[in-house]
């Protein structure tokens, strides 16, 4: 019987094929550490431009001690990115502004730091930064950025503005978000987005054609003139279900005006020049485009028996109760010096339950409300 020889490599070509293995062993090595680091970055939410600026310059380990950042992701996305800054990067505070990590860079450079930088990118949006980072380092930037709702793009506003008239810095940037360094009416805030909180006042006009979207008539009954009154549908939901309230104690709430348009305004600015002169209407009557009744969310409200609403029971009832239905006194006698108009009794402005019961508690208008709270306006 012939045995079979067994088949076997030559000692010259096992060495090759050894190697061979090797090799495709540490690519799949690689190709698996490669998969599910990206898929751990994926999980901590950097994106793929991200992960592959991680990868190419093997700073998946810092990136994955780091955890979740958006201020690095945008570092690893931009062209921008200095290594140099990179912990820097990792303590600074996310702005979604396109310009971030170069403003960054450039506040770095100015000698910031990181809690400085973090507090500059959340005073103002990308080309306020993008301004700042052009002027020369702010020494005491805190004095100011340190207010919540201070704005980056007023900050000479402040300054100026302090050393007029010696506030402190709170009271400082409120007054000049509410534009009391400027002369009234005069270059006002054009409102271009409108929702039911817009402010409208001296310094923030409504443009000629505006007209709320929402306009529901209220009943012959519920008006003391006998004329059409209209305002925004929620305003009169809720004066409805406040006069209902008022009723269940024996008084009697109407409306005389609500919504009036640009040009109704011009007439009755007219007409009031015309009987009580210029000071007059300054001090009561709003130019056309800067009265809130244009906004559709105020009304004048009577009393059914008492001409003059201040001497009335419902006067008195409406500034217990008000504001637990939404509305609010617009210009108080007490903070004339803030809206800018005497104190108009009748004169209701709806803002929500929520907002006017803070108002309420805290004795503030709504000019200091929306600024503090609701302007977006950077």
């Amino acid at each position: 019987m012939v045995k079979k020889k067994k088949l076997r490599l030559k000692r010259s070509a096992r060495k090759p094929m050894i190697i061979m293995g090797v090799i495709i062993v540490i690519l799949i090595g690689i190709f698996v550490f490669y998969t599910s680091t990206k898929s751990e970055l994926k999980s901590l939410g950097y994106s793929n431009k991200a992960i592959s600026s991680i990868m190419q310059k093997f700073k998946w380990s810092y990136v994955m001690d780091a955890g979740e950042n958006q201020t690095l992701n945008a570092a690893f996305e931009s062209s921008e990115y200095d290594p140099d800054n990179l912990d820097s990067y990792r303590k600074i505070a996310y702005q979604d502004q396109k310009d971030i990590i170069k403003n960054i860079n450039t506040l770095l450079d100015k000698g910031y730091k990181t809690s400085e930088v973090s507090l500059i990118l959340s005073r103002g949006n990308n080309d306020d930064v993008t301004e700042f980072a052009k002027r020369d380092k702010v020494q005491y930037l805190d004095e100011f950025f340190s207010v919540e709702y201070s704005k980056l793009a007023n900050y000479d506003r402040y300054v100026a503005y302090q050393e007029l008239e010696n506030n402190d810095a709170e009271t400082t940037v409120l007054l000049v978000n509410m534009d009391f360094d400027k002369e009234e009416y005069v270059d006002p805030l054009i409102i271009d987005k409108f929702d039911e909180y817009t402010l409208v006042n001296k310094h923030r006009q409504l443009s000629a054609d505006y007209v709320p979207d929402d306009l529901q008539a209220f009943d012959e009954d519920e008006v003391k003139t006998g004329e059409e009154v209209e305002a925004e549908a929620s305003v009169v939901k809720a004066f409805r279900q406040m006069a209902q309230a008022a009723s269940e104690e024996g008084l009697s709430l109407m409306v005389n005006s609500g919504y009036r348009s640009y040009q109704d305004q011009e007439e009755i600015m007219r007409i009031y020049l015309d009987a009580y002169g210029q000071n007059y209407v300054d001090n009561y009557i709003a130019k056309p485009g800067f009265s809130e009744h244009q906004t559709g969310m105020s009304i004048d409200v009577a009393s059914a028996t008492v001409n003059t609403f201040v001497e009335s029971d419902e006067y008195s009832w409406m500034m217990d109760n008000a504001y637990r239905y939404g509305f609010i006194l617009r210009y108080p006698k007490s903070k004339e010096d803030i809206t800018g108009y005497k104190c108009e009794a009748w004169h209701y402005r709806y803002v929500g339950v929520e907002i006017a019961t803070y108002i309420k508690e805290h004795n503030i208008t709504y000019d200091e409300y929306y600024i503090q709270f609701l302007d977006n306006e950077r």
